[in-house]
């Protein structure tokens, strides 16, 4: 760590001073020193670019204005209003930790970071830049914008042990840690990472830490931080149906846990019972359409699941189920619904044209269908 220790006394000092007049100073969550809202901030930027948090983060603030709103709200509310944000693990991690702080410390966020690392969702990081941004606590956060930027600076190269590399990272973070205006500093490495250090491209000619950088001195931009080396994602595939009368589609509600856990997504069953379904639910199945399939990738898996239309009639009253919901084919109701994102797609291809009081006849929709569903390959996405 000789190389640290040369740099890190001016380290600091060019960081905070380019925070200062460079930095992002205007983002909705910096106005604040408000636990709830640094949190709320540092859980929804998680794998999130900041354009995207914004207008959610100011909607979700705006139906839950406290911490106690939100622990009061049920799980269902929490997910339509993260409808869209994807990574749904994290509303459903956010809505428990604030029912925790509730519960366990009298509504106040602890401020010690390693307390606050234990609760639902928040880690390591994340439970720093609380205690910076909030409290004025000295700790030191490794996101991936961070970390970006030190292995870059000082050249760090991964070895054959993570824990290993987690830990030297973690020491290099911390010995670098100004004894005073921690807020600007933390922020200005965040931002470094965020808008100049980035992944491909990196403006090495705006950034501040350019002449004391391992990596612009040795033209590794490009190789480093190393690349973890993945596994290839086993496959797995299912079966969906979309029952609609061509003005709603029958919907059910997840389990709390797994994969899209508590959202609102059409229902998995094969073929063949698409007719018991239907009844169940007051409906009679007048025709099955095959749709394209949607495959869609998760952080461990990927997941193909072919997709059935059951034109209906409704006929009589559904079996009284809580987890079945008719969804209208509206784009306002689509958009607001707590659904996962490839279903959200799937469902607004099966919007009526306007001027339509129903769907058209099986064949006219699947000529229309044809030309306007398609398979939706996504980003990474752990939305479990």
């Amino acid at each position: 760590m000789s190389a640290v220790t040369a740099v890190s006394p001016g380290f600091a000092a060019q960081v905070i001073a380019w925070q200062k007049a460079k930095g992002r100073h205007d983002l909705p969550w910096q106005q604040s020193r408000e636990p709830y809202h640094i949190w709320l901030s540092e859980i929804m930027l998680q794998q999130t670019q900041v354009r995207s948090v914004i207008p959610y983060y100011q909607r979700f603030l705006a139906r839950f204005p406290t911490l106690a709103a939100l622990a009061a709200a049920p799980l269902t509310s929490v997910l339509e209003s993260w409808s869209g944000l994807g990574y749904y693990a994290r509303a459903r991690n956010l809505h428990l930790c604030a029912q925790t702080i509730v519960g366990d410390y009298g509504g106040s966020f602890p401020s010690d970071a390693q307390l606050t690392a234990r609760l639902p969702g928040i880690g390591r990081s994340t439970a720093a830049a609380i205690s910076v941004f909030a409290f004025g606590r000295r700790a030191a956060i490794l996101d991936g914008n961070v970390r970006r930027v030190l292995a870059r600076c000082f050249a760090v190269a991964g070895s054959a042990s993570l824990a290993a590399d987690q830990r030297r990272m973690w020491a290099l973070a911390e010995s670098l840690l100004p004894a005073t205006e921690l807020e600007a500093y933390t922020q200005g490495m965040m931002d470094l990472g965020a808008t100049v250090c980035v992944h491909r491209q990196p403006a090495c000619d705006r950034c501040p830490l350019a002449s004391v950088c391992s990596a612009r001195q040795q033209g590794r931009q490009a190789e480093l931080p190393d690349r973890v080396m993945k596994k290839p994602l086993p496959q797995r595939n299912g079966s969906v149906i979309a029952l609609t009368d061509g003005q709603q589609v029958l919907l059910e509600r997840r389990p709390a846990s797994g994969i899209w856990g508590g959202l609102l997504s059409l229902p998995e069953l094969a073929p063949e019972s698409a007719d018991a379904l239907a009844q169940r639910n007051g409906c009679r199945l007048l025709a099955t359409t095959e749709l394209p399939s949607i495959s869609h990738r998760f952080t461990h898996f990927r997941l193909t699941l072919a997709v059935l239309q059951g034109d209906v009639q409704v006929v009589g009253r559904p079996a009284g189920e809580d987890r079945w919901q008719w969804l209208p084919l509206q784009h306002e109701r689509i958009a607001e619904a707590a659904l996962p994102t490839p279903i959200r797609r799937l469902l607004l291809s099966l919007r009526p044209a306007a001027g339509e009081t129903a769907w058209p006849s099986p064949a006219v929709s699947r000529e229309r269908r044809a030309a306007t569903a398609q398979t939706l390959p996504l980003a990474s996405d752990d939305r479990t």
